[in-house]
């Protein structure tokens, strides 16, 4: 970056935080995505005149609600929500909804912006959006989580439609919640319609939903070493977290022959050196899905469990951050790098920190986003939508074909908008200029709007 296009970011910047203060995890995303499409930005003319990066910046709306319920012992509790509208220029508002004690505005908004271009790379017509709320359902019984779900789709309902904005699920929010939450909007609304994506199979769900986020990120990353002569068959992988992208990420990294040597929860990480078998990630999955347990509980002569430690110093050969957003730092991408990590896919969204990002190019490992590589999952949200507007379900063969198109496609998208020289990637340069492009084509398209 010159230092013409390094003082016209720093000025962008500073009046971002000027307009949005405190809201440190949102400035993140942002500087992110403007840094890579600042050079290109300055170059075009019609788009600086019309704003388009300051407008992309701004969300279109922030409804914030309380949700009030009440406990099994019959005492009333309050907590506080959000629906973060943020950007429909290519169609309805995509995201999900977030269920966590960490979640604030800040994360929101952070998470609804990267949506945009997330959204913008599967090539579906689906704008960006995110909302939760503070409430964490960890230790609440079925019927306080239905309450709760039931009272936060009262004023939910009013803001969301097939044609205006569809949640879907995230952290905290799983099928469980998804079915409450779409149960209350049909007695308030009387009619049937696709306005929740994560549904289950037996009333309009989608098969691969579950897997997508974790199957779409093995997908690309495979696409990412194979353009650059290798492949992920036989290397040592380390996943982080064990929800549904981490399960289903470690689920196809074994069926494609990668060696998936750790797994981690808030408690800690296991360790298994020669790798995940499938009878091991079975009784995982049973563990985290089933019983809600925690990884410290699983028993195995071959794993070891590491408790209040991040698994970066493991020896592997590739990095799957899928817990949450800032997990790998400084320290850990200097522990990778120094172990030989050679590609780091995100499942997570922004799970790198910007001093970690800065390790990583500097060495030259291959480094996937996570709005390119794990974009699965909105992509077959999407797929959702599409199902339920024709009324039709597709089975779980075509909707996998479905995935790895799309996920071609978004890793295409990334050499077209991010090589640089002969045969090296800038991915975090591909899918951001990839992703703002579009959107700014349709937001100047729309006028003064």
């Amino acid at each position: 970056m010159t230092s013409a296009e390094q003082k016209e970011l720093d000025q962008f910047m500073q009046g971002l935080k000027k307009r949005n203060p405190h809201e440190t995890e949102f400035q993140q995303a942002v500087y992110e995505v403007a840094t890579s499409v600042m050079p290109w930005y300055l170059q075009h003319d019609e788009y600086r005149k019309a704003q388009i990066l300051e407008r992309v910046t701004e969300p279109d709306r922030i409804i914030t609600f309380r949700v009030t319920w009440q406990t099994d012992e019959e005492e009333i509790r309050a907590n506080r929500a959000w629906r973060v509208q943020f950007n429909h220029a290519l169609g309805p508002y995509k995201g999900g909804l977030r269920f966590h004690p960490s979640v604030t505005q800040s994360v929101l908004k952070f998470l609804g912006f990267e949506q945009i271009f997330k959204n913008s790379l599967t090539g579906l017509p689906m704008g960006g959006a995110k909302g939760g709320s503070n409430f964490n359902p960890k230790g609440k019984s079925q019927n306080e989580i239905m309450r709760f779900c039931q009272s936060m789709m009262i004023e939910l309902h009013r803001h969301i439609g097939e044609d205006i904005d569809v949640p879907a699920g995230d952290i905290g929010v799983g099928a469980r919640e998804v079915s409450y939450l779409f149960g209350q909007y049909m007695r308030l609304e009387n009619r049937w319609s696709g306005v929740l994506t994560g549904k289950g199979l037996s009333f309009g769900g989608s098969a691969v939903r579950k897997e997508a986020t974790g199957w779409g990120c093995v997908y690309f990353c495979d696409d990412m070493l194979k353009h650059h002569g290798d492949s992920l068959e036989g290397k040592r992988v380390a996943v982080s977290g064990s929800g549904n992208v981490a399960l289903y990420a470690a689920q196809k990294l074994i069926q494609i022959g990668a060696k998936v040597v750790t797994l981690s929860d808030s408690n800690g990480f296991i360790y298994i050196k020669d790798g995940l078998t499938e009878e091991r990630w079975e009784a995982i999955r049973a563990l985290k899905e089933d019983h809600r347990g925690r990884l410290s509980e699983f028993k195995s002569i071959d794993a070891e469990f590491h408790g209040g430690e991040r698994p970066w110093n493991v020896p592997c050969d590739v990095a799957m951050p899928c817990a949450t957003q800032n997990e790998l730092g400084e320290p850990g991408a200097k522990a990778l790098v120094k172990n030989g990590v050679m590609a780091v896919c995100e499942g997570a969204n922004m799970p790198t920190t910007i001093d970690a990002i800065k390790i990583f190019r500097e060495n030259h490992v291959l480094h996937a986003p996570g709005k390119a590589s794990n974009a699965g999952g909105v992509a077959v949200s999407g797929l959702e939508q599409s199902q339920n507007a024709m009324r039709i379900s597709w089975p779980a063969e075509e909707v996998d074909q479905r995935l790895q198109h799309i996920m071609k496609n978004i890793h295409q998208r990334c050499i077209d908008e991010g090589t640089i020289g002969i045969n090296r990637v800038d991915y975090i340069d591909g899918s951001n200029i990839g992703g703002f492009k579009k959107v700014a084509e349709a937001m100047l398209a729309y006028g003064a709007v």
